[in-house]
Protein backbone atom coordinates (compact mmCIF):
# COMPACT_ATOMS: atom_id res chain seq x y z
CA UNK A 1 0.00 0.00 0.00
CA UNK A 2 1.24 3.48 -0.87
CA UNK A 3 0.94 7.02 0.40
CA UNK A 4 -0.86 8.88 -2.39
CA UNK A 5 -1.88 12.47 -3.06
CA UNK A 6 -4.74 12.94 -5.53
CA UNK A 7 -5.32 16.37 -7.07
CA UNK A 8 -8.65 17.10 -8.74
CA UNK A 9 -12.00 15.62 -7.72
CA UNK A 10 -14.21 16.11 -10.75
CA UNK A 11 -16.49 13.47 -12.24
CA UNK A 12 -13.42 11.34 -12.98
CA UNK A 13 -11.09 12.16 -10.11
CA UNK A 14 -13.59 11.74 -7.28
CA UNK A 15 -14.26 8.04 -7.96
CA UNK A 16 -10.65 7.33 -9.02
CA UNK A 17 -9.38 8.59 -5.66
CA UNK A 18 -12.13 6.57 -4.01
CA UNK A 19 -10.90 3.35 -5.61
CA UNK A 20 -7.41 4.05 -4.30
CA UNK A 21 -8.76 4.43 -0.77
CA UNK A 22 -10.91 1.30 -1.13
CA UNK A 23 -7.79 -0.69 -2.04
CA UNK A 24 -6.17 0.40 1.20
CA UNK A 25 -3.88 3.17 -0.03
CA UNK A 26 -3.25 6.12 2.29
CA UNK A 27 -4.89 8.91 0.27
CA UNK A 28 -4.84 12.67 0.77
CA UNK A 29 -6.92 14.70 -1.70
CA UNK A 30 -6.92 18.29 -2.86
CA UNK A 31 -9.59 20.09 -4.84
CA UNK A 32 -9.93 23.76 -5.69
CA UNK A 33 -13.42 23.60 -4.18
CA UNK A 34 -12.65 22.63 -0.56
CA UNK A 35 -16.19 21.40 0.09
CA UNK A 36 -15.79 18.62 -2.47
CA UNK A 37 -12.48 17.53 -0.91
CA UNK A 38 -14.07 17.49 2.52
CA UNK A 39 -17.01 15.47 1.18
CA UNK A 40 -14.62 12.96 -0.36
CA UNK A 41 -12.68 12.65 2.90
CA UNK A 42 -15.87 12.05 4.86
CA UNK A 43 -17.13 9.40 2.44
CA UNK A 44 -13.85 7.52 2.07
CA UNK A 45 -12.35 8.09 5.53
CA UNK A 46 -9.35 9.82 3.99
CA UNK A 47 -7.80 13.25 4.39
CA UNK A 48 -8.14 16.51 2.53
CA UNK A 49 -5.45 19.17 2.24
CA UNK A 50 -5.84 22.92 1.94
CA UNK A 51 -3.16 23.23 -0.76
CA UNK A 52 -1.53 20.94 -3.33
CA UNK A 53 1.88 21.29 -1.66
CA UNK A 54 0.39 20.10 1.61
CA UNK A 55 -1.21 17.11 -0.08
CA UNK A 56 2.04 16.17 -1.82
CA UNK A 57 4.32 16.27 1.22
CA UNK A 58 5.56 12.77 2.00
CA UNK A 59 3.55 11.18 -0.81
CA UNK A 60 5.11 8.37 -2.84
CA UNK A 61 2.76 9.10 -5.72
CA UNK A 62 1.01 12.32 -6.71
CA UNK A 63 -1.87 11.79 -9.13
CA UNK A 64 -3.49 14.67 -11.02
CA UNK A 65 -6.79 14.57 -12.89
CA UNK A 66 -7.90 18.09 -13.80
CA UNK A 67 -9.42 19.79 -16.80
CA UNK A 68 -6.65 21.29 -18.90
CA UNK A 69 -3.08 22.56 -18.96
CA UNK A 70 -3.88 25.80 -17.12
CA UNK A 71 -5.70 23.90 -14.38
CA UNK A 72 -2.78 21.54 -14.06
CA UNK A 73 -0.24 24.32 -13.81
CA UNK A 74 -2.32 25.92 -11.07
CA UNK A 75 -2.06 22.82 -8.87
CA UNK A 76 1.51 21.85 -9.74
CA UNK A 77 3.73 24.94 -9.91
CA UNK A 78 4.45 27.82 -7.56
CA UNK A 79 5.01 27.85 -3.80
CA UNK A 80 1.67 26.14 -3.11
CA UNK A 81 1.98 23.70 -6.03
CA UNK A 82 2.47 19.98 -5.65
CA UNK A 83 5.95 20.03 -7.20
CA UNK A 84 7.20 22.16 -4.30
CA UNK A 85 6.20 19.46 -1.83
CA UNK A 86 7.36 16.37 -3.69
CA UNK A 87 10.49 14.48 -2.70
CA UNK A 88 12.95 13.32 -5.41
CA UNK A 89 11.82 9.71 -5.08
CA UNK A 90 8.14 10.50 -5.59
CA UNK A 91 6.38 9.74 -8.90
CA UNK A 92 4.04 12.26 -10.52
CA UNK A 93 1.28 10.56 -12.51
CA UNK A 94 -0.48 12.90 -14.91
CA UNK A 95 -3.97 11.93 -16.02
CA UNK A 96 -4.18 15.26 -17.88
CA UNK A 97 -1.29 16.85 -19.84
CA UNK A 98 1.97 18.31 -18.45
CA UNK A 99 5.72 17.88 -18.53
CA UNK A 100 7.82 18.03 -15.37
CA UNK A 101 11.52 18.05 -14.64
CA UNK A 102 13.41 17.00 -11.53
CA UNK A 103 10.89 14.34 -10.48
CA UNK A 104 9.89 10.95 -11.81
CA UNK A 105 7.04 11.44 -14.27
CA UNK A 106 4.48 9.19 -15.94
CA UNK A 107 1.98 10.68 -18.38
CA UNK A 108 -1.10 8.51 -18.02
CA UNK A 109 -4.21 9.78 -19.82
CA UNK A 110 -7.34 7.70 -19.35
CA UNK A 111 -10.27 6.54 -21.44
CA UNK A 112 -13.58 5.15 -20.27
CA UNK A 113 -15.46 8.23 -19.16
CA UNK A 114 -17.30 8.86 -15.93
CA UNK A 115 -18.74 5.34 -15.86
CA UNK A 116 -15.27 3.84 -16.27
CA UNK A 117 -13.95 5.95 -13.41
CA UNK A 118 -16.85 5.04 -11.11
CA UNK A 119 -16.56 1.33 -11.90
CA UNK A 120 -12.76 1.22 -11.74
CA UNK A 121 -12.64 0.15 -15.39
CA UNK A 122 -10.51 2.80 -17.07
CA UNK A 123 -8.09 2.19 -19.92
CA UNK A 124 -4.80 3.91 -19.06
CA UNK A 125 -2.14 4.57 -21.68
CA UNK A 126 1.22 5.59 -20.25
CA UNK A 127 4.49 7.16 -21.24
CA UNK A 128 7.60 7.32 -19.12
CA UNK A 129 10.64 5.49 -17.81
CA UNK A 130 9.94 1.76 -17.39
CA UNK A 131 11.16 1.81 -13.78
CA UNK A 132 8.86 4.72 -12.88
CA UNK A 133 5.95 3.04 -14.64
CA UNK A 134 6.62 -0.22 -12.79
CA UNK A 135 6.29 1.62 -9.48
CA UNK A 136 3.12 3.45 -10.47
CA UNK A 137 1.25 0.65 -12.26
CA UNK A 138 0.16 -1.29 -9.14
CA UNK A 139 -1.32 1.93 -7.72
CA UNK A 140 -3.17 2.84 -10.92
CA UNK A 141 -4.53 -0.72 -11.00
CA UNK A 142 -7.07 0.42 -8.37
CA UNK A 143 -9.13 2.09 -11.10
CA UNK A 144 -7.87 0.40 -14.28
CA UNK A 145 -9.35 -2.21 -16.56
CA UNK A 146 -6.09 -2.17 -18.50
CA UNK A 147 -2.91 -0.16 -17.96
CA UNK A 148 0.02 -0.30 -20.39
CA UNK A 149 3.33 1.45 -20.93
CA UNK A 150 3.26 2.62 -24.55
CA UNK A 151 6.70 4.19 -24.73
CA UNK A 152 8.83 7.04 -23.36
CA UNK A 153 7.44 10.21 -21.79
CA UNK A 154 4.80 11.69 -24.08
CA UNK A 155 3.78 8.37 -25.63
CA UNK A 156 0.74 8.18 -23.38
CA UNK A 157 -0.49 11.55 -24.61
CA UNK A 158 -0.01 10.51 -28.24
CA UNK A 159 -1.95 7.30 -27.59
CA UNK A 160 -4.76 9.34 -26.04
CA UNK A 161 -4.84 11.47 -29.19
CA UNK A 162 -5.37 8.29 -31.21
CA UNK A 163 -8.21 7.41 -28.82
CA UNK A 164 -9.92 10.77 -29.35
CA UNK A 165 -9.44 10.60 -33.11
CA UNK A 166 -11.22 7.22 -33.12
CA UNK A 167 -14.06 8.51 -30.94
CA UNK A 168 -14.64 11.56 -33.14
CA UNK A 169 -15.13 9.44 -36.26
CA UNK A 170 -17.18 6.78 -34.49
CA UNK A 171 -19.48 9.32 -32.89
CA UNK A 172 -20.17 11.10 -36.17
CA UNK A 173 -20.93 7.78 -37.88
CA UNK A 174 -23.25 6.70 -35.05
CA UNK A 175 -25.00 10.09 -35.08
CA UNK A 176 -25.61 9.87 -38.82
CA UNK A 177 -26.90 6.31 -38.60
CA UNK A 178 -29.34 7.02 -35.76
CA UNK A 179 -30.58 10.23 -37.37
CA UNK A 180 -31.00 8.38 -40.69
CA UNK A 181 -33.02 5.65 -38.98
CA UNK A 182 -35.29 8.15 -37.30
CA UNK A 183 -35.94 9.93 -40.60
CA UNK A 184 -36.70 6.56 -42.20
CA UNK A 185 -39.22 5.73 -39.46
CA UNK A 186 -37.30 2.77 -38.05
CA UNK A 187 -37.24 1.69 -34.40
CA UNK A 188 -33.72 2.66 -33.44
CA UNK A 189 -33.61 0.34 -30.44
CA UNK A 190 -34.48 -2.69 -32.56
CA UNK A 191 -31.96 -1.79 -35.23
CA UNK A 192 -29.14 -1.27 -32.75
CA UNK A 193 -29.96 -4.57 -31.03
CA UNK A 194 -29.14 -6.27 -34.33
CA UNK A 195 -26.30 -4.23 -35.80
CA UNK A 196 -24.43 -3.90 -32.49
CA UNK A 197 -23.80 -7.64 -32.66
CA UNK A 198 -22.13 -7.32 -36.05
CA UNK A 199 -19.24 -5.39 -37.55
CA UNK A 200 -20.82 -2.00 -36.75
CA UNK A 201 -20.76 -2.59 -33.00
CA UNK A 202 -18.73 -0.27 -30.74
CA UNK A 203 -18.53 0.98 -27.15
CA UNK A 204 -20.18 4.19 -28.26
CA UNK A 205 -23.09 2.31 -29.82
CA UNK A 206 -23.57 0.05 -26.80
CA UNK A 207 -23.35 2.83 -24.21
CA UNK A 208 -24.75 5.90 -25.95
CA UNK A 209 -27.44 4.93 -28.45
CA UNK A 210 -30.31 4.99 -25.92
CA UNK A 211 -29.54 8.47 -24.63
CA UNK A 212 -28.95 9.73 -28.17
CA UNK A 213 -32.36 8.46 -29.25
CA UNK A 214 -33.87 10.06 -26.14
CA UNK A 215 -32.08 13.37 -26.81
CA UNK A 216 -30.50 13.31 -23.33
CA UNK A 217 -26.93 14.52 -22.89
CA UNK A 218 -26.52 15.91 -19.36
CA UNK A 219 -23.68 13.53 -18.42
CA UNK A 220 -20.38 12.17 -19.63
CA UNK A 221 -17.43 13.81 -21.40
CA UNK A 222 -18.28 17.38 -22.35
CA UNK A 223 -18.13 18.74 -25.89
CA UNK A 224 -15.96 21.61 -24.62
CA UNK A 225 -13.34 19.10 -23.40
CA UNK A 226 -13.56 17.11 -26.62
CA UNK A 227 -12.82 20.22 -28.67
CA UNK A 228 -9.84 20.92 -26.43
CA UNK A 229 -8.56 17.40 -27.08
CA UNK A 230 -9.18 17.54 -30.82
CA UNK A 231 -7.26 20.83 -31.01
CA UNK A 232 -4.30 19.04 -29.43
CA UNK A 233 -4.66 16.22 -31.98
CA UNK A 234 -4.76 18.63 -34.92
CA UNK A 235 -1.75 20.60 -33.65
CA UNK A 236 0.23 17.39 -33.19
CA UNK A 237 -0.74 16.23 -36.68
CA UNK A 238 0.65 19.46 -38.13
CA UNK A 239 3.92 18.93 -36.24
CA UNK A 240 4.47 15.36 -37.42
CA UNK A 241 2.99 15.68 -40.90
CA UNK A 242 -0.05 13.45 -40.34
CA UNK A 243 -3.37 14.02 -42.10
CA UNK A 244 -6.61 14.10 -40.08
CA UNK A 245 -9.32 15.22 -42.53
CA UNK A 246 -12.24 13.51 -40.74
CA UNK A 247 -11.09 14.68 -37.32
CA UNK A 248 -10.85 18.28 -38.55
CA UNK A 249 -14.36 18.06 -39.98
CA UNK A 250 -15.90 16.55 -36.84
CA UNK A 251 -14.15 19.20 -34.77
CA UNK A 252 -16.12 21.81 -36.73
CA UNK A 253 -19.32 19.82 -36.18
CA UNK A 254 -18.62 19.98 -32.43
CA UNK A 255 -18.19 23.72 -32.83
CA UNK A 256 -21.74 23.78 -34.25
CA UNK A 257 -22.95 22.00 -31.11
CA UNK A 258 -21.19 24.59 -28.95
CA UNK A 259 -22.88 27.40 -30.90
CA UNK A 260 -26.20 25.65 -30.21
CA UNK A 261 -25.45 26.00 -26.49
CA UNK A 262 -24.38 22.39 -25.99
CA UNK A 263 -20.80 22.82 -24.86
CA UNK A 264 -21.35 21.09 -21.52
CA UNK A 265 -23.30 18.15 -22.94
CA UNK A 266 -21.83 14.71 -23.63
CA UNK A 267 -19.93 14.18 -26.87
CA UNK A 268 -22.81 12.03 -28.14
CA UNK A 269 -24.83 15.26 -28.50
CA UNK A 270 -23.20 15.49 -31.94
CA UNK A 271 -26.47 14.03 -33.25
CA UNK A 272 -28.32 17.23 -32.37
CA UNK A 273 -26.90 19.13 -35.35
CA UNK A 274 -28.44 16.50 -37.68
CA UNK A 275 -31.98 16.91 -36.36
Amino acid sequence: MAKVAFLGLGVMGFPMAGHLAAKGHDVTVYNRSPAKAEAWAARHKGRSAATPVEAAKGAEFVMACVGNDDDLRSVCVGPDGAFAGMTPWAVFVDHTTVAATGIAFVDAPVSGGQAGAENGQLSIMCGGDPADYARAEPVMAAYARICRLIGPSGAGQLAKMMNQICIAGLMQGLSEALAFGQKAGLDGEKVVEVISQGAAGSWQMANRHKTMLADTFDFGFAVDWMRKDLAICLDAADEIGARLPVTALVDQFYKDVQLMGGGRGDTSSLIRRLK
